[in-house]
């Protein structure tokens, strides 16, 4: 309750479709948890509730949440067909969740099709909708468009870097309320208690002969062909790497991840005594295992974000992470065989790995959820509803169209 003469605590609800979203959330959802003047709401939908992708919601639970509303949308299908209609009876449980949660700001992260559900529900319902990781770029997935169009909807802006900030303004929004933080995924790394190699090898079941390659291979959704093309390729670049000890994990739930995860699979299988296949491995295992691995390998953003911070070489295929910021660790490679494979060897090289251990990131520095919090708490929500357009003048100043009015490009925090 209460007291007579206070305020009352800041209803901040944050969504979570996925296992990914979820470990980059993390600390936020912590520190308004601890927070004396937030009241922590918990919206869990997408892959976190499907026994296909592990049943991630019970690590939210296990990290001490309580989650406040639950959200089935995951139709067996993931066809294009498949998708749009998951997309589809999310947005009708996220209107009923929303409506009977009443949060001051909704917070959402990334660029899944899932966050466009929950923040087109917030935007109808006139909820003010904090975005984090808006600004970024992959132009080989369907999840670039999908991204700025989470933007446009938003109120507020949390942005890793100052590059990314000046995108949401090229997208009209107000200076003032575009914030750059950092990558929320450093803060994890951060506050990182790693697991030793004996601790991993017990818990995977796999010995971990050098070199260990950590594996993670999403469609490729916004080229045209087949999405899944470059799985092949990376499977049999993996066999000219004989002696590597082999852990990948399964793609997020887009159009075709069903067929790649049956290709690992089949991988694993006919080679038991060095891989390993995992559903999800929770932050503070994949995030070990990165820190002990000779390289990060296949088309995820964590191999250009939290890898090169965890001082570990990536090897990038393909197009998918196109765009993004990279640092030197990062060796790009089209999606051949051949030419994966000569990036792994030159990836777990003592120079490559002399490279990486450098920790060299373009992503900031840790504290971003420190950051979002004090900037989400201090927030008048009463004035972001209200939103209009502010071009971008030539010397880089911003003005309202309508009104003619100026703004400093204030609101990078360093």
């Amino acid at each position: 309750m209460t007291a007579p003469g206070s305020v009352a605590p800041r209803r901040v609800c944050v969504f979570t479709g996925s296992r990914a979203e979820y470990g980059l959330l993390r600390p936020t959802m912590t520190r308004l948890h601890d927070h004396d003047r937030a009241e922590l709401q918990v919206l869990v939908s997408g892959a976190h509730l499907s026994p296909a992708f592990g049943l991630t919601h019970e690590a939210i639970t296990a990290d001490g949440f309580a989650i406040d509303e639950r959200v089935e949308m995951l139709l067996s299908s993931v066809s294009p067909v498949g998708v749009v209609k998951s997309l589809g009876l999310a947005l009708t449980g996220f209107a009923d969740a929303l409506a009977r949660l009443r949060p001051d700001v909704l917070v959402v992260l990334g660029d899944r099709y899932e966050v466009l559900a929950a923040a087109t529900a917030a935007l109808l319902l006139r909820i003010p909708i904090a975005h984090i990781a808006g600004g970024e770029t992959t132009e080989g997935a369907v999840d670039e468009s999908l991204r700025h169009a989470v933007t446009k909807m938003a109120h507020l802006h949390f942005v890793a870097t100052d590059r990314f900030r000046d995108r949401v303004l090229q997208l009209g929004e107000h200076p003032g309320r575009v914030l750059t933080v950092g990558a929320p995924g450093l803060d994890g790394i951060a506050g990182l208690d790693p697991l030793t190699a004996p601790q991993l090898e017990a818990d995977l079941e796999l010995a971990l002969r050098p070199p260990v390659l950590v594996v993670t291979y999403h469609p490729v959704t916004a080229v045209g062909g087949d999405p899944v093309a470059g799985c092949g390729p990376l499977l049999e670049a993996l066999d000219a790497v004989p002696g590597a000890t082999v852990v990948f994990t399964m793609p997020n739930a887009d159009t075709a991840a069903a067929r790649i995860s049956a290709a690992l699979a089949r991988y694993v299988a006919g080679h038991p005594e060095r891989s390993r296949l995992f559903p999800a491995l929770g932050q503070r295992r994949y995030l070990s295992l990165v820190a002990h691995a000779a390289a990060v390998v296949g088309n995820s953003s964590s191999g250009l974000i939290e890898a090169p911070a965890l001082g570990t070489p990536t090897v990038n295929v393909g197009e998918r992470q196109r765009g993004r910021p990279r640092a030197a660790s990062v060796i790009d490679c089209p999606e051949e065989a051949g030419a994966i494979a000569a990036a792994v060897r030159a990836a777990v090289s003592p120079q490559w790995q002399r490279r990486a251990a450098a920790r060299r990131s373009p992503y900031g520095r840790p504290g971003a959820a420190h950051r979002i919090v004090t900037a989400l708490l201090a927030a008048d929500l009463d004035e972001v509803l209200a939103k209009r357009f502010h071009e971008i003048d030539a010397d880089g100043g911003a003005h309202d169209g309508r009104y003619g009015e100026q703004h400093a490009s204030g609101g990078r925090q360093r």
